[in-house]
């Protein structure tokens, strides 16, 4: 959905950047262009997840656009080439931030990106702008949303579901490979990598936002703000739950070879 992919790209981005700082612990420092990581990160952004936005925008528009536009005359051509660069440069920008931080001995805030950023991208996905988010994304077609429709499991054999399980099938693995191909050694599998790196995608990012569209839905935009605050607050504290999972990853770093050291 274009609401949310930027959430989603940045996380993507910052889990790419986090698992490809601990990879180069033991390498000489580069400059961000000449990491061949970063160059992995681009290209699967640039390859395989702003395509799929893009694919979904002119087949699903308004599903994608969580039905604030109805069909592809609907949206102008500057957002359409917004949507697709932001698909990318936010996950650059997810990359870079994640680096910085790991380098300079910030590797819990460092870690923390990702799940910030499928935080971000689920409650998008729960509440949206106006509490109606998770409505707007069982709702398959524009028809279907203005009918007040709401059909969760009619929408799992929806076109718009058959076509992100299609989809979903090739991002997700590739991701998840890489990522977990970049965090594992030292005893750690990349099997058990990427069962972390999911458990932390869903407790950290869908069930926290979940709560959060829950809290404000029920007790109002003033009130719900300040209970969700604190939620974040105990959610995403290195001795709350992100701090929990977050030890399950090798944060620990070796100094880095100095550029001058390198061959």
């Amino acid at each position: 959905m274009v609401q949310v992919d930027v959430f989603w790209s940045y996380a993507i981005g910052a889990g790419f950047g986090t698992a490809a700082a601990h990879a180069a612990v033991a390498e000489p420092v580069r400059p961000l262009l000449s990491d061949r990581r970063f160059t992995t990160t681009v290209l699967f952004l640039a390859c395989l997840f702003a395509p799929s936005g893009l694919w979904l925008v002119w087949q699903f528009t308004g599903w994608e656009t969580m039905h604030a536009a109805a069909a592809p005359a609907d949206l102008p051509a500057w957002l359409v080439a917004a949507f697709a660069v932001t698909n990318v440069t936010q996950g650059i920008v997810g990359y870079a931030v994640t680096r910085h931080l790991w380098r300079s001995g910030h590797r819990y805030l460092s870690w923390l990106q990702m799940p910030l950023g499928y935080f971000g991208m689920f409650f998008v996905l729960a509440y949206g702008w106006d509490g109606t988010g998770y409505r707007r994304f069982f709702a398959p077609t524009t028809a279907a949303w203005r009918a007040g429709s709401f059909d969760p499991l009619a929408f799992l054999t929806s076109p718009v579901a058959l076509t992100l399980y299609g989809m979903g099938a090739i991002l997700i693995p590739t991701m998840l490979w890489l990522q977990a191909g970049w965090w594992a050694g030292d005893g750690l599998g990349r099997a058990r990598v990427v069962g972390l790196l999911l458990v932390a995608t869903f407790s950290l990012g869908l069930g926290t936002a979940a709560v959060a569209a829950v809290v404000l839905r029920t007790l109002g935009v003033l009130p719900g703000l300040l209970a969700c605050a604190v939620l974040l607050v105990a959610a995403f504290h290195p001795r709350g739950l992100a701090g929990l999972l977050a030890r399950t990853f090798p944060l620990a770093i070796r100094r880095p070879v100095p550029a001058s050291a390198a061959p």
